[in-house]
């Protein structure tokens, strides 16, 4: 059945929840914990007389019930909740980066991935200015000096971050690399090569390669998340803004990110 058919037969409920600031707040804030009406009363910022007919709806549509003088979801509410839930931090995550993914080609991120967006909420713009012209890479020295492992993805190649992540290798943090074929064209050449053959001899080094195009770079340490993507054209990387998530949510989904590219890669060996 085509979804434009389906949201006929259910428009009226689901207006029902996302227009009335009342019902989706009960809903949220039971998703987080149990509550009484006095809580709710305080999450809210609403009188009991506004609340209970909104309450007695959601009971109506068996979404909440209540047990021992707390409401509480249903089975059913806790599917209705985590998708209002979803909505709510995907667009929350669209509006405040709205410039950022507007000029930048976000469809170099996969779609399952896209779908969970809404988890770098918390994360910041870090930008490049007049004043602080090496302000994404200063970020990026901070955030690897710190990781206790890293994983990344490359389409491009500097002597910076190669020298940056070459160090943390030598000290025995556990780096795993994927990078593109013209990455690998790259490392077979000066000043990279010899380098690189020392660094493969260390068993917490790891390098993928794939065997597509990946419009996008990011590390992920325990730590941190960094997140850089090309122009909107899709052929210039952007190496002046990144979006930069310390957050456990955007962790997990850059670890996400990660896993998604290893699936389809090969390890490399150059030794």
């Amino acid at each position: 059945m085509d979804i434009l058919d389906i949201y006929e037969d259910v428009q009226k409920d689901v207006q029902a929840i996302y227009r009335s600031r009342l019902q989706a707040q009960i809903l949220l804030s039971l998703y987080v914990d149990n509550n009484t009406l006095a809580k709710l009363r305080e999450v809210t910022g609403s009188t009991s007389q506004a609340l209970l007919p909104k309450i007695r709806i959601l009971e109506s549509n068996k979404l909440i019930e209540s047990v021992e003088h707390e409401y509480r979801l249903t089975a059913l509410g806790k599917i209705v909740a985590s998708r209002v839930a979803d909505s709510v931090m995907t667009m929350g995550t669209v509006l405040q980066h709205k410039e950022f993914w507007q000029s930048h080609y976000m469809e170099a991120i996969p779609q399952p991935l896209l779908e969970s967006i809404g988890s770098l909420y918390d994360s910041k713009i870090v930008s490049d200015t007049n004043v602080e012209i090496f302000n994404v890479y200063n970020h990026f020295l901070d955030m690897i000096k710190k990781a206790g492992h890293i994983y990344g993805i490359t389409a491009i190649m500097s002597s910076g971050h190669a020298d940056i992540l070459g160090e943390k290798i030598h000290e025995g943090i556990p780096v795993k690399l994927i990078v593109t074929k013209s990455v690998v064209e790259e490392l077979k050449q000066q000043p990279y090569i010899e380098e690189f053959h020392q660094l493969q001899k260390l068993p917490n080094f790891q390098v993928f390669m794939v065997d597509n195009d990946i419009n996008l770079g990011f590390t992920v340490t325990d730590k941190c998340l960094s997140l850089g993507l090309y122009k909107s054209d899709g052929v210039t990387y952007d190496t002046t803004t990144d979006l930069f998530g310390y957050d456990e949510n955007a962790i997990n989904w850059g670890e996400k990110l990660f896993e998604y590219y290893l699936h389809d890669a090969v390890e490399l060996d150059l030794i």
